[in-house]
C-alpha cells in the first residue's frame, strides 16, 4: 500500500503527516476534517499493510488489535477513537502520545544505561504491564519499540496486534500454527504455543532489562523455531559477566525474569516493579553471584526436562494477580498499645496463611519533625534505622516462609495521605491497619487516619480492632 499524502481525507479524518512506515503498518498523524472538532488530544491513524505480498498475520493482528484496544483503559495505553471497515479500508485511530520508546533510549549504543535508569525504566514498564494484566490482557509482544516512556516517566504500551484477552477468542491461536512473537523477546511457553500467561510479559521485560544493562540480547536474535526453542533449556550469560559494575540485586532481578519455567519468575509484574523500586531489599539468591554460564551438564538436564514438559493453560491474569497479591501493613510507632501490635500481627498472619507467595510490605510513617530535630544527617539515618529495627522486631512473630517481605519508613506530615499514596504507587492489593480507638461520637467530628485511608485507598482495607488473648490481659505484650 502506498503512503497517503498529507491532506488525504478518510471517513472524516485528515492526514497531517506520516509518522512511521513499518513492515506491518503505516502510522499517520491525523486530525478531524471538520473545523473546530477535536477529541482533546492528538490523534494517530494506523493502517495495516495488506498487499498480496504481506502475510496473513497482518490481517489477523489488525483484527486482534481492533478487538482489544477499545476495551482497554488507563494511563498506560493510548485512548481509542475510531476504526475502519476491514473490507473497505482497515484503520485504527487512537491517541497519539509523545515520548521516547525504549528503543530510542538504547540508541546506537545498544543499551548500557546506568543502574538507576535501568531500574526506573524497568519499574515503569512493569507497572504498565501490571495495569494490562489487571484487565485480563497479556501483551505478548513487549519489546523496546513497543514501550513508550513519557516525559513524566510513565510507560505506555503500544501495538496490541499479538495480544491475548482472556474473555475474547484468541484469533492468533486459532489461525496460526507456529510461535507468534518477536524472536528476541518471546517467552519459552510462547514458543510451544501457550498464550495468555502474564509471566510471558515478565520474561520479555527481563530481556529488555538485560539489553539495557549489557547492550546484548540474552538469547541473541534467532531466525528459526529451533533457535527460539533453545531458551527452554539454555540460561543466558550472567549480566555481570558482560559488565562487572552491575550490582548483584539487578542481576538477581534480571535472571529471575528470564527463568525458563514461568512459575520460577515473578508471580506478577507488580512484584517485579516493587523489587526494582526497592533494590536495597531484594532477596538475593545464587542467581546474584553467577559469573559463568551454565555448565553443559545442567543444560542437558534442562533439555531433558523441557523435552518432557507439558505447559498448562494459565489462569485468568487478574486471578493470578489476586492469588499472589502485595499486602501492606501499617505499623504505628507512637501511641500504640501492645494489644494493637498483637492484633495487627494476627491479622497479617491470617492473610498470609491463605495466600501462598504473597508479598508483605511493613510500613510505618514518621513525622518530618522527628528527623528535622536531629543534629546531623548521621543521626537522621540512625532514627530511620531505629524504626526499621522496630518493624523487623514486630514481624519476628510471623511465619514468612515463602513470602517476600520488606520494611519501609515513610516521612510525612499527613499519615493517611502517605499510606494511600504508597499503596497506589506499589499496586498494593490489601492494606491492614489498626482501627481508631476514638469513640463513635468523636469520629463524627474528626476524620481519623483509618477512616480517611478506608475512604481513599485504591485497594481493600482491613481495619483491625485491638484484642489480646485472655492469658495476656494485664501482663503486657512485647511489641
Amino acid at each position: 500500500m502506498k503512503l497517503l499524502e498529507p491532506g488525504t481525507e478518510i471517513d472524516g479524518f485528515r492526514v497531517v503527516d506520516c509518522i512511521h512506515a513499518g513492515g506491518m503498518a503505516h502510522i499517520y498523524a491525523v486530525e478531524y476534517a471538520q473545523p473546530g472538532r477535536s477529541p482533546g488530544f492528538p490523534m494517530a491513524m494506523k493502517i495495516p499493510r495488506m498487499t498480496a505480498g504481506d502475510g496473513a498475520e497482518n490481517i489477523v493482528s489488525f483484527e486482534v488489535e481492533l478487538t482489544i484496544l477499545p476495551v482497554l483503559s488507563g494511563p498506560h495505553v493510548p485512548r481509542f477513537v475510531a476504526a475502519g471497515d476491514l473490507l473497505r479500508l482497515p484503520y485504527l485511530v487512537m491517541e497519539y502520545i509523545s515520548g521516547q520508546t525504549l528503543q530510542d533510549w538504547m540508541g546506537e549504543g545498544r543499551g548500557r544505561c546506568d543502574t538507576a535508569t535501568i531500574a526506573r525504566l524497568g519499574a515503569a514498564t512493569a507497572r504498565a504491564a501490571h495495569s494490562l494484566h489487571q484487565q485480563n490482557v497479556c501483551h505478548l509482544d513487549l519489546k523496546p519499540a513497543n514501550v513508550l516512556i513519557k516525559e513524566d516517566g510513565t510507560a505506555v504500551l503500544l501495538d496490541f496486534g499479538l495480544s491475548c484477552h482472556a474473555h475474547y477468542p484468541d484469533l492468533l491461536a486459532e489461525e496460526m500454527r507456529q510461535a507468534v512473537g518477536s524472536p528476541a523477546w518471546i517467552a519459552p511457553e510462547q514458543v510451544v504455543g501457550v498464550r495468555g500467561d502474564p509471566r510471558s510479559d515478565i520474561f520479555a521485560i527481563g530481556v529488555m532489562l538485560y539489553e539495557l544493562a549489557t547492550g546484548e540480547l540474552p538469547f541473541g536474535a534467532p531466525t528459526t523455531s529451533g533457535g527460539m526453542r533453545q531458551r527452554l533449556w539454555m540460561a543466558p550469560v550472567p549480566p555481570r559477566r558482560h559488565r562487572a559494575d552491575i550490582p548483584p540485586w539487578l542481576q538477581e532481578i534480571i535472571l529471575r525474569c528470564l527463568e525458563p519455567v514461568a512459575s520460577n519468575r515473578y508471580p506478577s509484574a507488580a512484584h517485579l516493579a516493587f523489587d526494582l523500586a526497592n533494590p536495597e531489599q531484594v532477596l538475593l539468591t545464587e542467581r546474584s553471584e553467577r559469573l559463568r554460564g551454565t555448565p553443559w551438564r545442567t543444560h542437558l538436564k534442562h533439555w531433558l526436562r523441557a523435552a518432557g514438559m507439558h505447559y498448562q493453560p494459565s489462569p485468568l491474569p487478574a486471578q493470578q494477580i489476586e492469588d499472589t497479591p502485595i499486602l501492606m501493613v501499617a505499623v504505628p510507632h507512637a501511641d500504640v498499645t501492645d494489644a494493637t501490635l498483637y492484633s495487627l500481627r494476627q491479622a497479617v498472619a491470617r492473610s498470609l496463611g491463605i495466600r501462598p507467595g504473597a508479598r508483605l510490605a511493613c510500613v510505618t510513617v514518621i513525622s518530618p519533625s522527628a528527623s528535622s530535630t536531629s543534629d546531623s544527617q548521621r543521626s537522621e539515618t540512625t532514627l530511620h534505622r531505629q524504626h526499621m529495627a522496630r518493624l523487623r522486631q514486630w514481624a519476628q512473630g510471623l511465619d514468612l516462609a515463602g513470602h517476600p517481605v520488606s520494611y519501609h519508613v515513610l516521612e510525612a506530615g499527613d499519615v493517611a495521605h502517605a499510606l494511600v499514596r504508597y499503596a497506589a504507587n506499589n499496586h498494593v492489593s490489601m492494606m491492614i491497619l489498626g482501627a481508631a480507638t476514638h469513640g463513635l461520637q468523636m469520629q463524627r467530628f474528626i476524620a481519623t487516619v483509618p477512616m480517611r485511608v478506608a475512604r481513599d485507598a485504591p485497594c481493600t482495607v482491613i481495619l483491625v480492632k485491638q484484642a489480646l488473648p485472655f492469658e495476656q490481659l494485664g501482663q503486657g505484650f512485647a511489641g
